[in-house]
Order: structure tokens, then sequence, then C-alpha cells
């Protein structure tokens, strides 16, 4: 598996532009101890909240928030994130 960054709104539609877009989408965490995630929200801040970002560019930042924990990720999808 190669190692990617979706580090734009940009990158994360060109991801998830060969997906049916009526699938379910879930936010994976933590490689040690995968949990799974709904998204809870998307938000939109002036530049990075903290200011002292090396990569602080100062351009609008949006933020995808994790909500509610489904449960373990599945074997199978810790497989393709390349964490087993």
């Amino acid at each position: 598996m190669t190692d990617t960054t979706i580090a734009t709104v940009g990158e994360l539609i060109a991801a998830l532009d060969h997906y049916d877009p009526t699938a379910p989408i879930r936010l994976a965490t933590q490689p040690d101890y995968p949990l799974e995630h709904l998204l809870a929200r998307a938000a939109c801040t002036p530049g990075r909240a903290d200011g002292d970002s090396p990569a602080d560019t100062g351009q609008p930042v949006v933020w995808l928030g994790a909500g509610e924990q489904v449960g373990y990720v599945p074997a199978p999808a810790a497989d393709a994130l390349g964490w087993s």
C-alpha cells in the first residue's frame, strides 16, 4: 500500500469520485486500536485555528468532525488501509 495524504477539499473529492455517492462513509481512526466513526459535520475556519502551524497558509481550513463511534474497523477495512 502506498501512503497518500489528502490535504485539500479537491483531493478529498477526487479520492471519493469513483465511489457510489450513496455509499455509507466512515472515519477509521487509531491503527493500533482501530475504531469506526460516523462523520458528524464539516466546518470551515479562516486559516489555522492556532496560527502557529508551519503549514499555515492563511487560507480557510475545512474541518471534518468525528461523530458517534460505530464500532471497530472490520479486518478487511483495516487490511485495505494498510493497518494489518
